[in-house]
């Protein structure tokens, strides 16, 4: 199912109209999740956009809310849909990733919250680590 409508309804409520760069980008994540700018032109690069183009819409769809962005811990970023909180953990050796229950972060968040006074829109984080492989062995 596709998520444009209810993305397209976001951007409008925020006086804004879905462009066909904003669409193709849109379409490109939701057939493949957690993209690189890179792998995001590559999918769209068809529609004749430029990769100018694809990082300034980027820009602007994470900061109206719509994408997600992750700091996959290599200097590098990857975008998301907007949707359901989710959380990562990734191995700083191999690289391995895995998702993290977001009931498990709720009553960190809470407590966090609770003490600081502010109210966070935690919907993505990324912990690094080591995975069980590659953390050395006593």
């Amino acid at each position: 199912m596709s998520c444009t409508p209810r993305l397209t309804q976001m951007l409008r409520a925020r006086g804004y109209r879905m462009t066909s760069q904003r669409f193709a980008i849109l379409q490109a994540l939701h057939d493949g999740g957690h993209l690189s700018p890179a792998q995001i032109y590559q999918r769209v690069q068809q529609t004749g956009m430029t990769e100018a183009t694809v990082y300034r819409t980027l820009e602007f769809l994470a900061g109206n809310g719509v994408l997600l962005v992750a700091d996959r811990g290599n200097g590098h970023l990857a975008y998301e849909l907007a949707g359901e909180s989710h959380h990562h953990i990734i191995c700083r050796t191999c690289g391995k990733q895995m998702e993290i229950d977001p009931a498990l972060l709720a009553p960190v968040i809470s407590q966090i919250e609770s003490e600081t006074g502010y109210r966070l829109n935690a919907g993505h984080l990324t912990f690094f680590g080591l995975c069980s492989k590659c953390t050395p062995k006593p």
